[in-house]
């Protein structure tokens, strides 16, 4: 009867983490008995699982000794039901099968002392760790913050070279089955020799040569994966990379920040609408001072009139001119802030576009309002949140530029219009791309299945 409970017990565990490529079932035979044991391997530490519970089988005699010597342990205790050996395996326990019982012992290993602070997505009051370059760890970091059964992790290989190990995790109750199916038909179909950033699978995944907007999001941040897991999303890790890929992904992923959901709601809105504002800024106030200066200087106020053509009275050159010189120089002192050694490229940086600003408006060569409508659209670019989303913008600012220089007002307008509808017509793994706010929750893929019936 007790053996069958017990049975029953593994099979029901078994079925409830089926999805999962880190539970591990083990048997250990002995000369006189045999014990089971399974766990998760991403969060449970195998030395302690081999000295505490495999080697000390081979050295007693009979199993009423193993389940005194289990019982003698502080960290091993005996489930009330199969709910609740669940939920110690997923918080770092092992679950011992013996003939007529089942005992839970914790060997939980957390890795926070093996983990780097985030660098690239800073938080005040969120956490500071940030995925590393073994998957196993980042496995880990993303376990201890999600503890559900409905947790699925898939492992593949890509690279016929690498052999990168790549882990698909999402909660396969909420997740959408055609995004699954579609990231895993996208990944099999992969053909490369080297797999070793996520940049490189961004662009290997949605396989838009030309498009300036990434479609999926890449993130260092464990917080920022579990939030976007419990949402329905796909998250892809792998080995080599510090960075995951969240599918799908839309417009408004790309300017919310950890610390808008530490923060107030209110101050969280209020930063997120600083983000919108700092894109239109960013993308649209060169061509708008051109098209103005060049074709309607009526529109502003006759004393902000008078000084900008008194400032640019030095200037040997159109405003278009002016504006491209010091867009570029903006360009090569953040090229160089990245590409220096972190102890001098920010002092270098800084330095560098003092010196240049200072020495450009006293020779003459661009007028002082242009270093404050450059200043201005740099700082705006600085406020987006992932850097991949700023590249974009940066790159973005130019077209609109160059169009309304040939046509003014008319053509910064028709350049913002044609923006949009380019952005409006973008997807990201069947999802609509251009959204201001966050994708809607999905139900419960259970609970709609019941409705429906």
């Amino acid at each position: 009867m007790f053996a069958k409970k017990v049975t029953e017990s593994k099979k029901w565990l078994e079925n409830k983490l089926k999805n999962s490529s880190d539970v591990k079932n083990d048997s250990i035979s002995t000369t006189n008995f045999k014990v089971s044991v399974m766990y998760i391997s991403s969060i449970c530490k195998s030395d302690t699982i081999y000295q505490y519970i495999i080697n000390p089988a081979f050295k007693t005699d009979t199993l009423s000794d193993y389940e005194t010597y289990l019982r003698s342990f502080p960290g091993c205790t005996e489930p009330k039901d199969n709910q609740e050996a669940l939920d110690k395996m997923l918080t770092g326990s092992v679950v011992i099968f013996l003939k007529s019982k089942l005992f839970v012992f914790e060997a939980k290993n957390v890795q926070s002392g093996y983990v780097s602070d985030a660098n690239v997505e800073i938080s005040i009051l969120g956490p500071q760790d940030a995925l590393v370059e073994k998957l196993s760890t980042n496995i880990n970091l993303i376990r201890h913050r999600y503890h559900s059964e409905r947790l699925s992790i898939e492992n593949k290989i890509i690279g016929k070279l690498s052999q990168t190990n790549v882990a698909i995790a999402y909660d396969q109750s909420i997740a959408d089955d055609s995004v699954i199916t579609d990231v895993k038909k996208k990944l099999s179909e992969i053909d490369v020799d080297i797999l070793q950033s996520a940049g490189q699978l961004h662009q290997l995944l949605t396989n838009k040569k030309w498009s300036l907007f990434p479609t999926l999001l890449i993130t260092e941040r464990p917080d920022r994966i579990v939030k976007n897991i419990s949402e329905g999303k796909v998250v892809i890790i792998f080995e080599t990379s510090p960075f995951a890929l969240i599918i799908p992904s839309v417009f408004f992923d790309f300017f919310s920040s950890m610390d808008d959901i530490y923060q107030l709601p209110g101050v969280g809105r209020f930063l997120s609408f600083l983000r919108y504002m700092g894109v239109f800024i960013a993308t649209l106030l060169p061509g708008f001072y051109v098209a103005v200066a060049s074709y309607n200087p009526e529109i502003f106020r006759v004393q902000l009139a008078l000084s900008i053509a008194g400032s640019r009275a030095t200037v040997p050159y159109p405003s278009y001119l002016e504006i491209l010189f010091m867009l570029f120089m903006m360009e090569f002192l953040i090229e160089a802030s990245i590409r220096l050694p972190k102890t001098v490229g920010s002092a270098a940086t800084t330095v560098g576009g003092l010196i240049l600003g200072q020495a450009a408006t006293e020779a003459g060569l661009v007028s002082n309002i242009m270093i404050i409508i450059v200043a201005a659209v740099a700082i705006a670019n600085f406020v987006i949140p992932i850097n991949a989303m700023g590249f974009a913008i940066r790159v973005v600012k130019y077209p609109i530029l160059l169009i309304s220089t040939l046509f003014g007002l008319t053509g910064l307008a028709i350049s913002f219009i044609g923006l949009v509808l380019y952005l409006a017509n973008q997807r990201s793994f069947g999802t609509s791309y251009f959204r201001f706010f966050e994708i809607d929750k999905p139900p419960n893929k259970k609970n709609k299945e019941s409705t429906t019936s």
